[in-house]
């Protein structure tokens, strides 16, 4: 049967608004796809910012067809950019490559001038396919869900700019764990773990592992370190006192709270498929990022 645009497997492009000089590198990366015989197409709000600079003529899909339609998603932007996409495919499967235009990338892990060959290993199977979890959580108020979200990195429980400390009683699989006076608490998937929690004084978790962290924010008692849990625990935040306390999911949706409002929060069902090129290091990409000194010979050894 002859390759027609129907029946072309579909790679969808998700940019970054706003990055200056992505232009090029968009053209230059939807040349090499259709020439490689894919159909590229653009994420709805990727296509309009695009078409204000310039970069027109690409069918545009909602969140939603690319999840049903594409093979693969390709996200160019930074962290930010993938943790949005991210969290909105996750219930479709698709696998997403990340090509880091933005400054950390932990998850955005493709340098822009490597972009073509790294994706044209990817595309000929020459990846290493990493799964991610997230969490779900739903806001109970008087035994009503009023609020459900899905994060990647964490849920955070929060105070207000000005507001004093909170107070949080914390179960986990029905068992009282502490009341705890502070700014609030972090709860971490492995992948969160190098973003808000580990600048609160968390630990790294690789993402391999099977926890969940709770991190308090700047807590009353020293005493009250971080902890990890099973991920299949369900963790209940109670709010006991406090005032201007808001729950936010990987700092891009969040609801305020009131007393007496609870969290709950556990491992969601949907995972995230992240495909790297041949090579790839989890151990590297940390070095690399958090500037950790490396050897400086090929044998690992001090000399």
């Amino acid at each position: 049967m002859p390759v027609t645009p129907q029946t072309q497997p579909i790679i969808a492009l998700v940019v970054r608004q706003n990055t200056a000089g992505i232009e090029e590198p968009v053209r230059r990366l939807v040349d090499f796809l259709s020439g490689a015989g894919y159909r590229v197409v653009f994420e709805a709000d990727t296509a309009a910012y695009l078409g204000e600079v310039g970069v027109g003529g690409i069918e545009a899909l909602s969140v939603a067809e690319i999840g049903e339609r594409a093979s693969y998603a390709v996200v160019m932007g930074g962290d930010g950019t993938m943790l949005g996409i991210a969290r909105q495919l996750a219930k479709y499967d698709i696998p997403l490559i990340g090509i880091n235009s933005g400054r950390l990338g932990f998850i955005t892990d493709i340098p822009l001038d490597s972009m073509v060959p790294a994706l044209d290993e990817i595309l000929q199977g020459k990846a290493q396919a990493e799964e991610r979890t997230l969490l779900a959580a739903r806001v109970m108020r008087d035994g009503v869900e009023i609020f459900c979200s899905v994060a990647f990195n964490d849920v955070v429980v929060a105070r207000g700019t000005g507001a004093g400390m909170v107070e949080l009683k914390l179960n986990v699989d029905g068992e009282f764990m502490y009341n705890q006076r502070a700014d609030g608490l972090i709860v971490s998937t492995p992948t969160g773990s190098t973003a808000y929690a580990l600048s609160a004084g968390g630990p790294l978790l690789h993402p391999r592992l099977q926890g969940i962290v709770l991190v308090p924010i700047a807590p009353h008692a020293l005493s009250n370190r971080p902890i990890v849990v099973p991920e299949s625990s369900e963790i209940v935040v109670e709010l006991v006192a406090g005032r201007d306390i808001s729950v936010n999911f990987d700092m891009q949706t969040f609801t305020s709270l009131q007393l007496g409002d609870c969290i709950v929060i556990s491992r969601s069902p949907h995972t995230i498929t992240f495909l790297h090129p041949r090579g790839w290091s989890y151990y590297h990409t940390l070095r690399e990022k958090l500037h950790w000194n490396e050897y400086p010979t090929n044998e690992g050894k001090l000399t």
